[in-house]
């Protein structure tokens, strides 16, 4: 469909946001039109002022607009107990659930050959490093159950083997409410490793 100019550069970059089609994008953009000027304003600006006063939290990694992020600069979080992500966005899930009250690193990806990505081009320095300032620390790892999210588990294990840490890491198993027949081998062959005893 031929649309006017303006509307086509509205609707492609829509289109540059994660699981938005060209239908939801062209929903998006007729829908930004019908704001009025004050709204478009206030949505233009608040897009801007993400892009520029959001950074990295210094220590863990996270998404913040200080040095130090909320989670971090928190004296009630248990400063020993550190969760390990691939990216920030899996603290947001972690910070939702309302019980987890440790504090987290972020990595900034998995460690991949085929990617020619190694552990010097992710946060795992870092993270070693803030492990040595704490006294009998725990790390839970929670990485994907992909082959990265496996090596990266292992080159961890590997470089803190020898100091005084606590390492776990999340279960893999089957989701409250699948069906048994309806899961992969991967699943089910986790879900049978990571089992819990109910009775002696």
């Amino acid at each position: 469909m031929n649309y006017p100019k303006d509307l086509e550069n509205l609707i492609n970059y829509y289109q540059k946001l994660p699981g938005i089609g060209e239908k939801s994008a062209e929903r998006l953009a007729l829908a930004t039109l019908e704001m009025n000027s004050d709204e478009v304003t206030k949505f233009s600006e608040s897009l801007l002022d993400a892009k520029n006063n959001l950074m990295r939290c210094s220590i863990c990694g996270a998404l913040t607009d200080k040095e130090i992020c909320d989670i971090c600069s928190n004296g009630s979080r248990n400063h020993n107990i550190i969760c390990v992500v691939e990216d920030y966005k899996s603290i947001f899930s972690f910070e939702k659930t309302g019980t987890f009250n440790g504090t987290y690193h972020v990595l900034n990806g998995l460690i991949s050959p085929m990617d020619d990505i190694g552990p010097e081009d992710i946060r795992i320095s870092s993270l070693s490093s803030r492990i040595e300032k704490l006294d009998n620390p725990e790390l839970i790892l929670a990485l994907k159950p992909t082959i990265e999210g496996e090596a990266t588990t292992l080159y961890i294990k590997k470089i803190l083997e020898n100091k005084k840490v606590t390492i776990s890491r999340l279960s893999y198993g089957i989701p409250i409410g699948a069906e048994i027949d309806y899961l992969d081998n991967v699943t089910l062959e986790k879900a049978l490793e990571d089992r819990k005893k109910i009775s002696e």
